[in-house]
């Protein structure tokens, strides 16, 4: 298989695509391992983060922002807009955090030789997206519930979701390696997601900021994916494909980039641990 660039081994991130798998589905049951309710913990903090960003946002505040929407006139609705916002920035924030970290956890992978430590950061992908289909998958419930149908547009949310994904693959190696060698970023992280939160149009849709504003936020690696998803999920028409395709192009890159850094720097990963 053709390298990803010169001095870089090839990827043969396929080849590994079953043991991606079960370290997913490992790396999930350890996550719930000894508590009394199990994975249904999965349901219950998404459910409970919704109720509570609903009533602080959508009844103390009236944080609407979506006034033209019929949808978003109701408590239900506004619950719907927001749900879609937070589960892309979950799985964002999930690998962010948890990134810098990874090669620290498993050291017992490090220190083995034939061990495809490049992986990892896919794992913990793995286990984020298993989440977010759990969280997509009770909003589509809700949302078929309080509306009785859903917009055909539902079945692009894969075409949407995709170039996020390829963008956190590239986060995700980029960060494991820096992590590893400068233990302050996973100090940084948490703050700067939370950050980023009230800085993507989670709360509030692009269009209620200023027209000199929205430009910039655009550069928000959050923006174009949690728009996209309330256009399919939400009000039923296609993305801006245009957007989109750009977006596309650019989580390339930084997946590229992010293999590259990651495979010029693990030599030296046995060492610093």
């Amino acid at each position: 298989m053709a390298s990803l660039t010169t001095g870089v081994r090839p990827i043969g991130l396929l080849a590994h695509r079953p043991l991606i798998a079960q370290l997913s589905r490992r790396d999930i049951s350890a996550r719930y391992r000894g508590s009394v309710l199990g994975v249904v913990w999965s349901l219950i903090h998404p459910l409970l983060m919704l109720a509570v960003y609903t009533f602080v946002f959508g009844t103390v505040f009236r944080a609407r922002g979506w006034s033209g929407a019929e949808a978003a006139q109701t408590t239900p609705g506004f619950a719907v807009i927001l749900f879609v916002g937070l589960i892309v920035f979950w799985l964002f924030s999930t690998i962010v955090n948890r990134s810098p970290r990874l090669m620290l956890a498993n050291r017992n992978y490090v220190k083995k030789v034939v061990f495809p430590l490049e992986i990892l950061p896919l794992v913990a992908l793995g286990a984020a997206l298993v989440q977010a289909g759990i969280s997509l998958a009770v909003l589509l419930v809700f949302r078929l519930a309080t509306t009785g149908a859903l917009p055909w547009t539902v079945v692009l949310v894969p075409v949407v979701i995709a170039p996020l994904i390829v963008l956190l693959a590239g986060v995700g190696w980029l960060l494991s390696s820096l992590g590893t060698y400068v233990r302050d970023i996973a100090q940084l992280t948490g703050p700067l997601t939370s950050a980023l939160m009230f800085l993507s149009p989670v709360f509030y849709p692009l269009s209620a900021l200023p027209e000199r504003a929205r430009a910039l936020f655009l550069l928000n690696p959050l923006s174009i994916p949690i728009e996209a998803m309330r256009d399919v999920v939400i009000w039923g028409h296609p993305p801006d494909w245009i957007e989109l395709g750009i977006y596309s192009l650019v989580a390339l890159a930084v997946a590229l980039f992010g293999r590259w850094w990651f495979e010029k720097t693990r030599k030296g990963f046995a060492d610093v641990l």
